[in-house]
Parts: C-alpha cells; sequence; structure tokens
C-alpha cells in the first residue's frame, strides 16, 4: 500500500517529539493546552474556534498524548456545516473525522476501517478554492491529500501532472499562478509532493532548484521577494526534501531554535513574538525532518 502525505505527516512528527527532552516536550505540550478550549476545540491567532487550527490541535494533541474528550469532539464535528466548507475547511474537517475516529477506536481498528474508501464531496462543488485555480499546485495538493486521507483514487492522474507544467517558472520551481516568472515555496513544495506521490519520489531538478534556495540563517523563505525566511516554509521544505531523501546545503537546527519561544510555542518568523498550534505544527515538522 503507498503511504499517503498524512502518514509521512505523522511519522515527522513523531520524529520531532523524539528530538524533545521531557522538559522541553512538557513545555511544548503545556502551549498546545493553552489554546484548547474547554469544548476540546483549538482556537486560531484572533483567539476564536476555529476549524482549521482545531485540526492542527487535534493532529498535535494526538501525537503529544494531550487528552480530548469523546463526546466534545463527537460533538463539534457534528455541528459543522459540511456542505457549504471552503476546500481548505473540508479537509481540515475531514482531518477532524479521522482523528476522532482514531483517537476512538486506536490505531488497529482504526486502520482496518480505513480501507474502504469513504464518501466525500467532488472537487467541483467547491466555490471557494485557493487561487481559484482548480487546477493550482495547492489547491491539488490539498485534493490529492484529502483523496489519500479518504481512501478515494486520484481519477485524472494524467491531466493533473500535465497541468502542472503550466505553473513551472523557466528557472525552476513552481508558482500558484500560471505564467509567472518567480516561483514560490509553498507552490513548489506542493507540486513536488503530487510528482512524488503519483510518479514516486525520484531526485528532479526542480528539488534541487529548491534546495539551493535556502538562505545563509538556514531557513527558507515564501518566495524571492519575502524580507526574512519563515518557519512554515522551512518546514515544509525540509519535509519534502526528508521524502526524497535528500539534505539541505547548510545546518537547520539554529533556525529552529531561534523560533521557539519562551511561551512553548514557535513563531512564524523572527519578525514575531507570538504563536499558534499551526506553527506548533510546523515547528515539530521541522525537528523531525532534520
Amino acid at each position: 500500500m503507498k503511504t499517503t502525505i498524512s502518514t509521512r505527516l505523522m511519522h515527522t512528527l513523531y520524529g520531532g517529539k523524539k528530538r524533545l527532552g521531557s522538559e522541553a516536550l512538557l513545555r511544548l505540550s503545556r502551549f498546545v493546552e493553552s489554546q484548547k478550549t474547554e469544548g476540546d476545540t483549538f482556537v486560531n491567532k484572533s483567539g476564536e474556534v476555529d476549524l482549521y487550527y482545531t485540526s492542527f490541535g487535534w493532529l498535535l494533541s494526538y501525537v503529544l498524548g494531550i487528552d480530548l474528550s469523546m463526546e466534545k469532539r463527537r460533538s463539534y464535528l457534528e455541528k459543522q456545516p459540511v456542505m457549504s466548507l471552503d476546500l481548505v475547511h473540508y479537509a481540515a474537517y475531514m482531518r477532524c473525522v479521522l482523528l476522532h475516529w482514531l483517537m476512538k477506536e486506536g490505531k488497529f481498528r482504526f486502520l482496518l476501517g480505513a480501507m474502504r474508501p469513504m464518501p466525500i464531496r467532488s472537487l467541483t462543488s467547491f466555490m471557494d478554492l485557493p487561487h481559484d485555480d482548480i487546477w493550482s499546485p495547492y489547491t491539488r495538493f490539498i485534493w490529492m491529500s484529502l483523496l489519500e486521507d479518504t481512501q478515494n483514487k486520484e481519477n485524472e492522474k494524467k491531466a493533473v501532472l500535465e497541468k502542472l507544467r503550466s505553473y513551472r517558472v523557466k528557472g525552476g520551481g513552481y508558482s500558484n499562478l500560471r505564467d509567472r516568472e518567480v516561483a514560490m515555496t509553498n507552490a513548489t513544495v506542493a507540486a513536488l509532493a503530487i510528482i512524488g506521490q503519483l510518479e514516486g519520489y525520484k531526485p528532479i531538478d526542480d528539488l534541487f532548484y529548491l534546495r539551493d534556495t535556502q538562505d545563509e540563517t538556514g531557513g527558507f523563505k515564501a518566495g524571492r521577494g519575502a524580507p526574512v525566511p519563515d518557519l512554515l516554509s522551512t518546514a515544509t521544505t525540509l519535509f519534502l526534501m526528508g521524502c526524497y531523501d535528500i539534505r539541505p546545503v547548510r545546518p537547520v537546527h539554529d533556525f529552529i531554535e531561534a523560533h521557539w519561544l519562551d511561551s512553548g510555542g514557535f513563531s512564524a518568523t523572527l519578525l514575531e513574538d507570538s504563536s499558534d498550534v499551526e506553527y506548533v505544527f510546523y515547528g515539530l515538522l521541522a525537528l523531525g525532518a532534520l
């Protein structure tokens, strides 16, 4: 059976957890718990309950061993307006459903149940897509991950790979918009992950282009014009390079460490001093991908 992106992510998060001593792990876990509500949901940067952030919170809770109420999880999921969610939030909802089952049933029974395809909405049913484009690398990455998580097949494999070429930038890398001259890290990671999952993780030129964009600080920027490297771009690039079994040019540990705040969370960049569960996810992912 092919290893899904979500399984690769989970393994990497556990790798990050293993790198932490007991004191560091306690500090990280306490921060995650500080972002949890009485209803066992999680808040966004504004302190509001958010489905997208809850998907990160539940995933981190599972990895870190933080207790969540089964009844509260079920109640929250039942209240979601599933048919009106945009693609990003629908994917977050489905991940929450799967995490709820995993925490409820245990790993073995979950894996047995997960062998059957789950019914999901069609991609054309979403009115709001990233970049308003059904073929952009980021949109297709989210959709591919959703298909994998729910044991559904990508029936447009050939078309997806052909369409990706329209987003490739001449000098290397990809953009989420067609016919652009500047590549973006988010789009390049998404495109290379799609290619890897559909065709196998065989080193290609765009992978080495991405590797060579590493900043002298050890981090990776969102794009050429970004003022500083950020944790999201760094974590996702390291994760992708791990999938392809290649290493970064420069050491990255000090860059990641510099983003770890006294609160126990991770900041998005060195220009910020706040955190949330999304960036704890990226911090732990980056550590696991070292």
